[in-house]
């Protein structure tokens, strides 16, 4: 069957939107990837708590919320689902992921979840980086920290 090139086009357009989503979830889930998870379970820490004090969480926009953090992000990816910026500095890498419904970032969670690892979390975004410096980043643009469980190994 030959598709006509308004089936192609059509078919092309529905497509974007989801590879773009997976192409954001795929670095940041690289970006995040923590050595924690190859420590024997005896060494490894108790999940993250979110006791600790954190100022009220961050608006929904990558360069507020990385401001916050003394960070000028390189904005990588900018689509109608997410947007997507990496502040690489003295402290480490991480990546600030902002979307236009707070659906759409539960989706994206999900989606993670798969891969495991721990996220910063505040409304209509996330931030993906180890652990110990997430910690860090939540007593400066708040949210809360979830760690999200792998289905492989």
């Amino acid at each position: 069957m030959v598709m006509s090139r308004k089936e192609t086009t059509v078919t092309r357009s529905r497509l974007r939107p989801m590879c773009t989503v997976a192409a954001a979830l795929l670095s940041t889930l690289l970006m995040g990837c923590s050595a924690e998870s190859a420590e024997p379970a005896s060494k490894q820490s108790p999940s993250p708590s979110t006791d600790s004090p954190a100022p009220p969480p961050a608006p929904a926009k990558v360069e507020v919320i990385a401001s916050l953090t003394d960070c000028k992000p390189e904005i990588r990816i900018e689509a109608d689902e997410l947007r997507e910026g990496v502040c690489r500095t003295a402290r480490g890498d991480w990546t600030v992921t902002t979307f236009p419904q707070e659906k759409l970032k539960e989706t994206w969670l999900d989606a993670a979840a798969v891969y495991g690892g721990t996220y910063l979390v505040g409304p209509m975004w996330a931030i993906g980086a180890q652990p110990a410096l997430l910690k860090k980043l939540r007593t400066e643009v708040g949210g809360e920290l979830r760690k999200l469980s792998g289905t492989s190994g």
